[in-house]
């Protein structure tokens, strides 16, 4: 089975621009459910960039059940996170530019950590002339042999239908 590991902007646009949780909530209902099966998962330094706000993303993220999920029980391998950091951006990197990198590598351990059992979802697209911080994740991915696709080629994988509950 794959664990599909959610980048967080896949659920900032998600929220914002094609499934708000107020007019589709089939969508979050849908998420949590797969989540709590085990196919989908955000490791914890993703779910603190969500659950922060006060919009409907954050409090979705913060109701019951929905953090214990959504959540990758396992910790970080700090070795795998400087490795992606020193050679998927760059082992120079400015205090900003780390700013800008984020938690992507992360998130990039963590699928790193189990190959070939783990997708990263996410929104970016390959930029592959794209230097240091300026660096999307599938090209991390990719230099890494990690998989990765964005959200539409996930919800197919998945089968996601509005009308989930009723098959």
């Amino acid at each position: 089975m794959v664990i599909y590991l959610i980048d967080a902007n896949v659920l900032i646009d998600a929220s914002r621009d094609y499934y708000p949780i107020t007019r589709v909530p089939e969508f979050w209902e849908w998420l949590a459910y797969v989540a709590a099966a085990g196919h989908v998962k955000i490791p914890v330094e993703v779910y603190e960039e969500i659950q922060e706000g006060e919009d409907d993303l954050g409090k979705w993220a913060r109701s019951d059940g929905i953090k214990e999920a959504l959540l990758l029980d396992e910790e970080v391998d700090v070795f795998l996170v400087s490795r992606i950091t020193d050679e998927g951006y760059a082992s120079d990197l400015t205090d900003d530019e780390v700013e800008k990198v984020g938690r992507d590598p992360f998130l990039i351990a963590y699928a790193l950590a189990a190959p070939g059992e783990r997708c990263i979802v996410t929104t970016e697209v390959s930029k592959p002339t794209k230097q240091r911080a300026n660096r999307h994740v599938p090209d991390v991915c990719n230099q890494f042999d990690v998989r990765c696709c964005d959200p539409f080629t996930f919800l197919r994988m998945l089968d996601f239908r509005t009308g989930w509950k009723s098959r």
